[in-house]
């Protein structure tokens, strides 16, 4: 298995692991970076701060987007691989479109059940025909509410 495709199954653990355990999954990756058993590779550590950094962006897309399926009533494992899925789709740049509906189909077929792994891959599908029209208004989003520049408030 590929580096990166383990860093995904280990970001998609500690991920799991939080929900389940009704912890901040951000409080999980320290436990699990500390303990170091299995390690904690810095692509996993980015999915995970990365999906919880747009983390309610996603579950609004996801919730939008899915058919016949409310994010409660999605299995834990789709639910978190479509998170993983929809962040390195949306918003990491260095992970080719393909790459990242196929390994978050990949986890899917692995973990979850028969009919995952088409609803993993049509959920994210339907998000990266959206994808122009997702950055396009994420972008006069950030244009309409600038962060605050320091030197301004000091004035």
């Amino acid at each position: 298995m590929a580096a990166r495709s383990k860093a995904r199954k280990r970001a998609l653990d500690i991920l799991f692991e939080a929900e389940m355990r009704g912890q901040s999954p951000l409080s999980v990756l320290d436990e699990r970076t500390i303990q170091a058993d299995p390690p904690v590779t810095s692509y996993a550590i980015e999915l995970v701060q990365g999906v919880q950094a747009h983390r309610a962006r996603i579950d609004e897309l996801l919730s939008t987007h899915s058919r016949g399926w409310t994010l409660d009533r999605m299995p834990g494992v789709d639910r978190n691989t479509l998170r993983i899925g929809a962040y390195e789709l949306l918003w990491a740049a260095d992970v080719p479109e393909a790459v990242a509906i196929s390994e978050a189909v990949q986890l899917a077929t692995a973990l979850s059940t028969d009919a995952s792994p088409a609803f993993v891959n049509g959920l994210l599908a339907t998000l990266l025909e959206l994808k122009p029209e997702l950055l396009k208004a994420e972008a006069a989003a950030a244009e309409a509410d600038p962060p605050a520049d320091e030197s301004a408030l000091s004035s």
